[in-house]
């Protein structure tokens, strides 16, 4: 039986080889800047405290893919379930992340950033693959894309102060 220390110390050495690409991962999910990124920060800090809970029950099972899992997961339930979380990521339009809905931008981060297979997405976020699919390509097309421009001004109207 392993002891407390020990499980402390894979945990730390786990961190300090993996916690940089997470915070990358969470910090895309959040379409934040990676230098004032507080909510990845604290999706972060939740994935990592699920992951150690369950350290000693992963057992040879992959520890990355277990945070990644939970840190998706999360960011799906809070990002899809709570609107105030949606219209925070729209008020930050200034990168090509922010412009996407966070279903279409947790689809291109997995699928392009982590690597992960179509099928293998589909099944993490309960989706059939022609769904992830189509959102990943139109996901794929904002990104690509001009940015969106400003309506044109339109001759001899004047805005109306209140």
């Amino acid at each position: 039986m392993r002891s407390r220390h020990d499980t402390s110390h894979d945990f730390e050495a786990y961190v300090a080889g993996a916690g940089a690409r997470l915070l990358h991962t969470a910090t895309l999910l959040t379409a934040e800047p990676p230098t004032a990124n507080p909510r990845a920060r604290r999706l972060l800090t939740l994935a990592l405290a699920h992951t150690y809970a369950d350290w000693d029950r992963l057992r040879g099972g992959d520890p990355y893919d277990h945070t990644r899992q939970y840190l998706a997961t999360r960011f799906a339930n809070t990002a899809w379930h709570h609107p105030a979380a949606r219209l925070r990521n729209r008020a930050r339009q200034d990168t090509p992340l922010a412009r996407l809905t966070p279903q279409e931008r947790l689809i291109l981060v997995l699928r392009l950033y982590e690597g992960i297979a179509e099928e293998q997405t589909a099944a993490l976020l309960g989706m059939p693959a022609e769904r992830v699919r189509a959102v990943f390509n139109r996901a794929m097309a904002v990104v690509l894309g001009p940015p969106p421009r400003p309506a044109p001004a339109v001759g001899g109207v004047k805005a109306v102060a209140s």
